[in-house]
């Protein structure tokens, strides 16, 4: 199946989609964050995430001009394809706090990161896409970085098989709605794509978040006002731009981009949570970064 013809986007487009891809990587890196403050559970969490911010990707699509984008499914195939994008980004949250409780954290950020990989594996076999050495190259890079970045607290453990397992799982899920998001940004617009995939992953997550038998509502105004910054900041913002970025970058260079998270994590767990980070996290920092920049121009 190839993939379907579009004109490449201009230097300068790619360059801002690029600038907007890691802003949005950084408000979503700060997810981490805000779930570590919540006063409810991960999966709780990871429900009000996309539900509060329904509203405001709900202001984002009326204010924005009219342009030849759709701003909404016009039939039931149309809304059929934006839920499931929303759902298969549910998997990715659902499975990605599973695995937390069943492996390390450095063990589960890194398998989830594993993303590109499918990605590229993906479009490269069933869509046609033409992958040059330099991304490649990159890819192999900033997966290095990313281990260097997780560094000691990686743990080879039979008894993290199952989280592990998990963790790979969350990648699965991650590059399916990349790749559906950037053919969805074919024919939609960001703010239609955010609004509609944020009611599927919240239908998704409800039932979950319910089966867990944790508290459904924070007691606090302190409480709430953390979750409308996970469902502003991270959701809204940082996945909006996200998928504003898919229009002109190919799925595979935006899960590569999406690598700078942890790297974000790590810089707002130093200023709001005052976690030191060691000479083995900066460094792989900064292999991820330039590992982005390589694999820039090789992915077609």
């Amino acid at each position: 199946m190839s993939q379907p013809a579009r004109a490449g986007p201009r230097p300068s487009e790619q360059s801002v989609a690029l600038s907007a891809l890691l802003l949005g990587a950084a408000a979503v890196g700060a997810s981490a964050i805000f779930v570590r403050l919540s006063e409810l559970g991960a999966i709780p969490s990871a429900f009000y995430r996309p539900f509060l911010a329904i509203p405001a990707v709900w202001l984002w699509l009326r204010l924005v001009p009219a342009t030849a984008a759709k701003r909404g499914p016009e039939d039931l195939r149309d809304a059929g394809r934006l839920l499931f994008a929303g759902s298969l980004f549910a998997g990715d949250l659902a499975f990605w706090h599973l695995s937390l409780h069943h492996t390390t954290v450095a063990n589960a950020t890194l398998f989830a990161n594993a993303a590109p990989v499918f990605v590229v594996v993906a479009e490269r076999f069933l869509f046609g896409r033409r992958i040059g050495r330099s991304f490649l190259g990159g890819l192999a890079m900033a997966l290095a970085g990313a281990a260097c970045l997780l560094g000691g607290s990686l743990a080879i453990d039979p008894a993290n098989l199952v989280g592990d397992g998990l963790g790979v799982i969350t990648a699965l899920f991650l590059a399916g709605y990349l790749i559906a998001v950037e053919r969805l940004r074919h024919e939609f617009s960001a703010a239609a794509i955010m609004l509609w995939t944020s009611i599927g992953t919240a239908a998704v997550l409800l039932p979950v978040a319910w089966a867990t038998g944790e508290p459904m509502a924070a007691e606090t105004a302190y409480g709430w006002t953390i979750l409308l910054a996970l469902a502003w900041i991270s959701h809204a913002a940082g996945q909006g731009l996200v998928v504003f970025a898919l229009a002109h970058l190919p799925a595979g260079l935006a899960a590569l981009g999406l690598l700078t998270e942890p790297v974000a994590a790590a810089l707002l767990a130093l200023a709001i949570l005052a976690e030191p980070i060691t000479a083995w996290q900066a460094a792989g920092g900064v292999i991820i970064l330039w590992g982005i920049f390589i694999a820039r121009k090789g992915y077609t």
